[in-house]
């Protein structure tokens, strides 16, 4: 989709959207390539040694939206889908797109509650997932009155499906759905309160590939293969991956790991030619922790928290490029991105606006301003825009800033167009009249060597208003003790400023994250405020 250019500048000046009237996602990520080339690679299955042509997925989710039918699934009906990257995620996620239906991805790691509080407010119709999902929904089906079939990959609880799927024709002619009509929900990862279902329409996919081919540096090149730690059921991993290296032709890598570990990954690219990857920060700082012997690839990618040059750098000299980081949430997703071989890098920056969506930073008074910290907001239209909040119309309405949606993220952008992002609103730390983003502070703070995560935030304090807390998960051969606290006080004070180093350090054996690998700073605010009294 983007035009070739050899500058951020000139890529801008010639896009161009194109004309958005009648999509599928289903549609348009399957079957164009069955059609196109039948024999060429979709998917490769490392657990099970095998490589999914494009025909093969084509039919597969024919099968699934037949299926679907069968089972009372109409258009605008959810089906939600539990399971790890495998080939039936895929196909789950396609056949429901193709008869019309939402496609509702969980992750495998949700707990009851959390799978009961997703399932019971999209009124989710039927789940495709496998023998433990089924086991975990069993005792909550008296919840979901609304839930009427569970369908499962390897048996147990639910209904077999590939017994099922064996009975249905291996052709489906997809639904004729508009670009604004409704095609994926997904849950918030619920760092700001309760979890609420983004749903998102068929232009989402169009609207996603200038982020996704600028982020690995011209995406796709003849050879590339993709892969991605991250969940295919969080935003990251079904839309900045699957679902565009779909659409471009491009094998995606499918591993179920049941531990992500350095050694495992590497060996997994090395196997299976990765060439591209999208890597969360979370796994880059396991792996370089672990200090893995260079492996070369075209692209990395990385998103959901900003890198610092300590880890860009161990970037270059482990995978030979620049790793380019991108920014969005799931209500407006790959709207910011650097892409190091137009020039669109600097360190400290969270990349440019992608061509095609319109990101300034905002003042109070709703104004676009430049270097001068602010509210991170994306003017409508835009192609990757959600459509609204389930069930959730206030919260809908409070997103939005006139034509701005606002992120509740704060940053800065400068000059020349480049973002700095300083943290979401309620993780910006007050103190002694500073406004500080904590972000900044736990990269610092990671590139001491005894630092394995870094998670800071405000704690309440009677003369500071606030001051800044870091809870440390200590690196393998290092253990917690004052003497270390204060070594890593001193490191902050010295590496970034006398107004930002943490007045209280407390060591952890793990931080509380989310299933896409954040740091859940909601749960250490309140920790910092029961230590308070």
């Amino acid at each position: 989709m983007l035009p070739r250019a050899d500058s951020y500048d000139a890529l801008c000046r010639a896009f161009e959207w194109p004309a958005f009237g009648r999509c599928n996602i289903g549609r348009d990520a399957c079957d164009v390539w069955a059609a196109r080339e039948p024999g060429r690679i979709a998917l490769i299955l490392d657990d099970e040694d095998r490589r999914v042509s494009f025909d093969e997925l084509r039919a597969l989710s024919d099968r699934m939206a037949n299926l679907l039918a069968e089972c009372g699934v109409a258009r605008g009906d959810r089906v939600a889908v539990l399971l790890p990257q495998r080939l039936e995620t895929a196909a789950a996620h396609l056949g429901a797109l193709k008869l019309g239906a939402i496609s509702m991805p969980l992750a495998v790691l949700f707990g009851p509650e959390a799978l009961a509080h997703r399932l019971s407010d999209s009124g989710a119709a039927v789940v495709v997932t496998d023998r433990a999902g089924a086991a975990t929904l069993a005792p909550l089906r008296e919840r979901l009155p609304d839930l009427r079939v569970v369908l499962s990959v390897d048996g147990g609880a639910g209904r077999d499906l590939h017994d099922a799927l064996a009975a249905q024709p291996d052709r489906f002619e997809s639904a004729d759905t508009r670009a604004d009509d409704p095609a994926i929900l997904i849950y918030t990862s619920g760092t700001t309160g309760n979890p609420k279902g983004a749903l998102l329409p068929h232009r989402v996919l169009t609207g996603h590939l200038p982020g996704v081919e600028m982020s690995h540096d011209g995406f796709p090149h003849a050879g590339d293969v993709i892969w991605t730690p991250a969940d295919w059921a969080w935003i990251g991993g079904l839309l900045d991956v699957l679902m565009p290296a779909l659409h471009h032709g491009v094998p995606v890598v499918a591993k179920r790991f049941r531990k992500f570990t350095t050694d495992a990954a590497f060996d997994l690219m090395r196997r299976r030619g990765v060439r591209n990857a999208f890597l969360p920060p979370t796994a880059l700082k396991t792996m370089r922790a672990d200090d893995p012997a260079p492996y070369p690839m075209r692209s990395v990618a990385s998103g959901g928290e900003s890198l610092g040059a300590g880890l860009l750098d161990w970037g270059r000299r482990t995978f030979g490029v620049t790793i380019n980081e991108f920014y969005g949430q799931t209500e407006c997703n790959m709207v910011v991105s650097s892409a190091a071989r137009l020039g669109a890098h600097r360190p400290g920056a969270m990349g440019w606006p992608v061509p095609g969506h319109d990101v300034a930073v905002l003042d109070e008074a709703g104004a676009q301003v430049t270097d001068t910290e602010g509210r991170i907001a994306v003017r409508a239209p835009d192609p990757v825009m959600f459509l609204r909040y389930w069930n959730a119309p206030e919260a809908t309405a409070a997103k939005f800033a006139g034509d701005w949606l606002l992120t509740g993220d704060r940053g800065v952008q400068e000059a020349d167009g480049a973002l700095r992002f300083v943290g979401r609103d309620d993780d910006v730390i007050s103190s002694g009249g500073y406004r500080i983003g904590p972000g900044e502070i736990e990269d610092a703070l990671v590139r001491h060597p005894a630092v394995a995560m870094a998670g800071v935030v405000g704690k309440p304090d009677a003369l500071r208003g606030e001051i800044v807390k870091a809870y440390i998960v200590p690196a393998p051969g290092h253990a917690p003790s004052d003497a270390l606290a204060r070594e890593l006080a001193a490191f902050v004070r010295t590496t970034l400023s006398a107004h930002e180093y943490p007045r209280e350090v407390a060591f952890l054996d793990a931080l509380p994250l989310t299933t896409t690998g954040k740091i859940v700073r909601r749960d250490l605010r309140a920790r910092a405020r029961r230590e308070t009294g």
